[in-house]
């Protein structure tokens, strides 16, 4: 082009000099000045010094549609294919060019340059693509769309030019084909089958229909790899349709089998945008396997067939009838169980009414005494029972007990005397009041290593104490959810926003078949199922507190079953764990705002401080004096939120880690087996070795003798064997999910400590009442149910994001929910039940005196 611009110049700047040389000798025939001849002189020295170099010969045709034009070019020859078609304003044609180039080599490669009304494509042949480490996969086939220019009138006649150029000196042959797209124009509903490669890109165009403001697009193919991209853009020119530059503008998300993306109307002015689909260059964004390093940095790689088959449909999304569905329905099972416990609680309060009105009638007789629920002799009371008096042995690895003559027996206390000090104020006792006397402190070591202990025996402290203790962790457990939220929230909005603005939905693991986007979140559906837990913990602080406010009137009154008869009432660690219940639906909400692995501690902290605190309510229902701190109690926990971290971030695959962890966590169970066998009265000091070697010698070398506490040791040796075989599970197989492992723990332990008291309960002759029987059999069905749910699997941040939508499935109720919301509302309603159970599963011994209460 620029040589033929080239030639005219020379021939205009030609004549004008042969012009006025031959009128030189006429005036003013030639009226220029001598400073111009120089001037024109110059310039026609220069023109014939480049004129040697633009020897290249233009040629231009018309070309029309569907032809296939085999041609040669060099450096001497260039050729530029004129088309010409009709573009209206009311139907969408796409073009497409198609180049196929049969050299090998890439020294001088062919340049392509479509030229168009309001835009402009160039690319080479054989077309060099890069994958990492810089590595080169050559394509001699290229399939490019073009971008159909906007227009205002009716129709209207465009042209556009495809130029072909190269600097080789050797005839290159080419074949050029332009082509007309009749499936442009994706329809509602309508599947549409395709080839992609990762030189022929291929888009598509869609329009909103009437009356539709949100669709879903969906990409499938029955091939896992090559892996491809798929990507939503504006109606603009150019299109972004290569593996280096599709994630400049738009929403995309990498895919094998399966893409889904949820787009508005109000994101696309022009209502309507392009769907694009890249097949890359390498699989190991997919997880994939990732090719050999090449030897050589310019070495070329053959990529080898990497064509896949897919195929495209676009479905209108949920209307907004189902989005205020789906949220009444959220609403109306959550508040449904509001009704339940208040008729509940109307049917039982009549009864009480009757049970007083009862009582009433029958003077001279005390609750103890009338009350149905008199534990029989314990199994393992018969013969015994007598002499638990001081029952040390050398079993005990212990503090050395230098007055076993004390006595530590049951404390008679007149009703006045404890009526008064219940009143008293909280603010003036303190729980080192009872704990600081050296008589006191081998009081204990007396008692809590007999034998066979009754709860009168393990609440001795007073109550204001204990009441005060066990409060501490409902306000620091509040103080920790506001200080672990705020964060969280803040971390999570920005996710969202990163995800919004830069469109890169490979962030976020959701389940992209049914992910019903609200405003600026992306699953709302996800979201909204986190409100059982929150409206579930609401609704047990409340019943908390009802009984919480009945047992202090009856304080209040000196009743005596309230002081002197039942499991000690604490309140302090049920309003925790209704606390940790509400928080967790929170963080779980806060995670599936953008669930992946660098927050799924958001969704996990709480529920291992919900099985933390279960186990402490359970040891504490029948320890309440020996019960951990809530300080320790936390500290404990943080260290196991610390853990998890430190497994998701370092424990993949790494054998070090999983090494130390697995002796961190066999050395925690032989430690808390021992502080739970001995009742806490033993000493880690420097003298423990020697006290084990004592231990070993008396009672397993000079005589053979079995444990004392035969019940506590069952416990502790099937706990030992449950742990130590998780820990020998991690370090074998490793698991990627290092956070679920590690609830997987927590949550046998409660359940093995939950059997053991179960069965140890009616062993020792107690029973189990109507209602807590009902909340135990429907809790086991819901956890059933729910686990059910859990388990289907419908993303993971274990794999890439590719391999993540594999597992994502439709919704499955009310087209809005999917097996995962299930799963929140199953599980916040069982863990709901699981709190009614420790609630009222000791009801029975309310009227039963605590010297007649076992431990166990």
């Amino acid at each position: 082009m620029w040589c033929n611009w080239h030639d005219r110049l020379i021939n205009a700047v030609s004549m004008a000099r042969r012009s006025c040389w031959k009128s030189r000798h006429k005036p003013g025939s030639c009226p220029v000045s001598a400073g111009f001849r120089t001037g024109l002189v110059a310039l026609c020295l220069w023109l014939s010094a480049t004129s040697s170099g633009c020897s290249a010969k233009v040629v231009q045709k018309d070309a029309e549609f569907d032809v296939t034009y085999n041609d040669t070019v060099t450096s001497d020859i260039q050729a530029i294919y004129a088309f010409n078609h009709t573009v209206s304003r009311n139907k969408t044609e796409g073009v497409r060019v198609s180049v196929d180039v049969q050299a090998s080599g890439v020294e001088s490669p062919i340049l392509f340059v479509v030229r168009q009304k309001q835009a402009v494509v160039s690319f080479q042949v054989p077309l060099i693509l890069r994958g990492l480490y810089q590595r080169k996969y050559p394509y001699a086939h290229v399939g490019r769309t073009l971008c159909q220019p906007p227009t205002r009138a009716a129709s209207e006649t465009q042209f556009f030019f495809v130029d072909v150029s190269t600097l080789s000196n050797v005839g290159t042959h080419y074949q050029l084909r332009v082509s007309r797209v009749d499936s442009f124009t994706l329809h509602t509903d309508k599947k549409f089958s395709f080839i992609a490669t990762p030189s022929q890109p291929q888009f598509f165009k869609y329009e909103f229909p009437e009356g539709v403001d949100t669709v879903i697009v969906k990409v499938n193919s029955q091939m896992t790899f090559p892996c491809s991209v798929m990507s939503i853009q504006d109606i603009l020119c150019p299109v972004y349709d290569l593996d280096n530059n599709v994630a400049f503008i738009g929403m995309y998300q990498t895919m094998t089998k399966t893409a889904a993306i949820t787009v508005q109307r109000k994101d696309f002015p022009s209502n309507s945008f392009y769907v694009v689909v890249v097949v890359k260059t390498e699989d190991e964004a997919c997880g994939g396997p990732l090719r050999f390093y090449p030897l050589r940095p310019d070495e070329l790689i053959d990529a080898g067939n990497r064509s896949k088959e897919l195929d495209v449909v676009v479905s209108p999304a949920i209307s907004s009838e189902v989005y205020v569905m789906g949220m009444l329905f959220c609403l109306g099972i959550f508040l449904s169980f509001y009704v339940l416990t208040f008729l509940v609680a109307c049917v039982e309060n009549k009864r009480m009414h009757r049970k007083r009105d009862g009582l009433l009638s029958t003077p001279d007789m005390s609750p103890a005494e009338t009350g149905k629920g008199v534990a029989p002799a314990s199994p393992y009371e018969y013969g015994s029972f007598a002499d638990n008096g001081s029952t040390l042995s050398s079993e005990a690895i212990t503090d050395s007990v230098t007055s076993a003559e004390a006595n530590y027996g049951y404390m008679e206390r007149s009703m006045e005397h404890v009526g008064r000090v219940r009143q008293e104020s909280l603010s003036s006792v303190e729980e080192d009041d009872y704990d600081t006397l050296a008589d006191i402190d081998s009081d204990k070591n007396i008692v809590r290593t007999k034998k066979f202990l009754c709860v009168s025996d393990l609440a001795r402290k007073d109550k204001r104490v204990l009441s005060k203790k066990y409060q501490i962790y409902f306000w620091n457990i509040a103080t920790i959810a506001v200080f672990y939220a705020l964060p969280v929230i803040q971390l999570v909005i920005t996710y969202q926003t990163v995800v919004n603005v830069t469109g890169n939905q490979d962030i976020c693991y959701y389940n992209f078949l049914c992910a019903h986007p609200l405003g600026a979140l992306s699953a709302f559906n996800n979201i909204l199922s986190n409100l059982g837990y929150v409206m579930l913990g609401l609704l047990f602080l409340l019943i908390v507190l009802q009984r919480d406010i009945v047992h202090n009137r009856a304080l209040m009154r000196s009743d005596l079953a309230a002081l002197e008869c039942g499991i000690p009432k604490h309140f302090g660690l049920f309003y925790a764990m209704g606390t940790a219940l509400m928080m967790e639906g929170l963080l779980s909400a806060c995670y599936h705002v953008c669930p992946n692995y660098t927050n799924f501690q958001f969704d996990t902290s709480f529920m291992y401080m919900i099985a933390g605190l279960c186990m402490l309510k359970l040891y504490q229902k029948r320890h309440p004096d020996i019960n951990a701190s809530a300080y320790t109690a936390y500290a404990c926990l943080a260290a196991v939120i610390f853990f998890s971290v430190l497994g998701v971030v370092f424990g993949k695959g790494n054998t070090v880690f999983w090494i130390v962890f697995s002796i961190i966590h066999i050395l925690a169970t032989m430690l808390l087996s021992t502080q739970l066998y001995y009742m806490g009265r033993w000493r880690l000091d420097s003298g423990i070795l020697r006290r084990v070697l004592h231990v070993i010698y008396t009672d397993c070398i000079r005589q053979c003798s079995g444990p004392m506490y035969i019940d506590r040791m069952v416990l502790l040796v099937m706990g030992n064997i449950v742990n130590w075989s998780l820990a020998a599970y991690g370090l074998i197989e490793r698991p990627n999910d290092f956070a679920s492992y590690l609830l997987a723990i927590a949550i046998c332990n409660l359940l093995l400590y939950f059997a053991f008291y179960i069965i140890m309960k009616l062993r020792s002759g107690e029973r189990i009442q109507c209602l807590a029987l009902v909340c135990i059999l429907f809790t086991a069905v819901v956890w059933g149910f729910a686990l059910f749910f859990f388990f289907q699997g419908l993303s993971t941040w274990q794999k890439t994001p590719a391999e993540s939508r594999e597992h994502n499935r439709e919704c499955i109720l009310l087209s809005f929910f999917d097996d995962h919301d299930i799963w929140h509302f199953l599980s916040s309603i069982a863990m709901f039940g699981s709190f009614l159970v420790l609630l009222t599963m000791d009801d029975d011994l309310d009227n039963v005196q605590r010297d007649k209460i076992y431990v166990f």
